[in-house]
């Protein structure tokens, strides 16, 4: 084989701060911009994205290149940057420092994919896979 090849998925959860309720419908969409403008600079094959006010879920074809936890950390670095000097300067806005990350088979990803898009009907049911919501409070 002239090149690696990988077929890696992730599906990562991480919390705001004390999980205040601080990605508003305003800011949701340029959160979730920032988010995947950095994962497709690190190689990543965004998937899907979503979440509530405290927190994000988000699902990835996971390069070969970089850890997870660097990925992680970047993501969150960058994004939280760009929300404070962009989109709310002077505003209180942190990630927790702790995240999630799950492995997905190539035939879950659809599965995951739609729970992770719809994240606010899932929450407002109480229809959530516990296991995916266990970042820290």
């Amino acid at each position: 084989m002239r090149a690696s090849f990988t077929q890696l998925y992730l599906h990562y959860v991480w919390a705001t701060w004390d999980r205040l309720p601080l990605i508003t419908p305003d800011i949701q969409k340029g959160v979730y911009g920032a988010i995947i403008r950095e994962s497709e600079e690190l190689k990543c094959t965004v998937i899907a994205i979503g979440g509530i006010e405290d927190h994000v879920h988000f699902l990835t074809g996971f390069p070969s290149t970089i850890s997870v936890s660097e990925l992680v950390k970047q993501i969150k670095g960058s994004s939280s940057h760009f929300i404070t000097h962009e989109i709310k300067p002077l505003k209180f806005f942190k990630w927790q420092g702790s995240y999630a990350a799950f492995t997905v088979s190539h035939h879950a990803i659809d599965n995951v994919a739609n729970y992770i898009r719809n994240q606010p009907t899932h929450h407002s049911q109480k229809s959530i896979i516990t296991t995916w919501e266990l970042t820290p409070k």
